[in-house]
């Protein structure tokens, strides 16, 4: 693949990512409320999801991906019923970590599998995601003649790009989050971070 395509497609597939979307509002939401913390696998979630979509798209299994559109409907739900569940845990979640290091804050019952698994589904059964893999990705890239090494050059574009933009946000939301330090500003930022994250699991419901 050459350099420019390359580029073309690494410039449209960070904003992609980068515009607002129920994803960025997942993942800043759950940063403001527990750091750095799970940040990883969360992450991770999202990145191997696309690449699951540009495999799709790249291989010509963008047909199967829509014969098996039902099934996606159940990954969709699957993963909009953790973002609730995960709106749900910040809306009860304990003040007593105000203090705390954004690496000692603990999830309990959140493990990271959990996490990857939760934003896994969430990209799979997320119409942003499906849009732009199968109907956009073939007008930046001529998938009919895209080579093994081709391939490859996307596939490591998507797993420097995705983490580079998320773990932005990550950080952003993360730094954010030290500016609340008494128990009702963080009592208050959970709240807010889980009703943000309730409105992103509604947004994914209903498009």
């Amino acid at each position: 693949m050459s350099l420019s395509g390359l580029l073309i497609f690494a410039g449209v597939y960070f904003l992609a990512v980068a515009l607002p979307g129920p994803g960025v509002a997942a993942v800043i939401a759950r940063s403001l409320s527990r750091g750095t913390h799970g940040a990883v696998a969360f992450i991770a979630g999202f990145l191997i999801g696309d690449l699951v979509w540009f495999t799709f798209a790249a291989t010509g299994l963008a047909a199967l991906a829509k014969t098996a559109y039902a099934v996606f409907v159940v990954v969709k739900y699957a993963g909009v019923a953790y973002l609730l569940y995960l709106a749900y845990r910040l809306w009860t979640a304990s003040v007593a970590a105000a203090g705390e290091k954004d690496g000692e804050v603990k999830d309990a019952g959140q493990s990271s599998w959990r996490l990857f698994l939760g934003t896994l589904a969430l990209t799979m059964g997320n119409p942003k995601t499906m849009i732009f893999f199968l109907a956009l990705l073939p007008t930046v890239v001529k998938l009919e003649t895209l080579s093994v090494a081709g391939f490859l050059e996307i596939a490591a574009t998507i797993c420097f790009v995705l983490p580079l933009v998320l773990g932005g946000y990550v950080l952003a939301a993360a730094h954010a989050r030290r500016m609340f330090r008494s128990p009702r500003a963080v009592r208050n930022l959970n709240r807010g971070t889980g009703v943000a994250m309730a409105g992103a699991a509604v947004l994914i419901a209903t498009r």
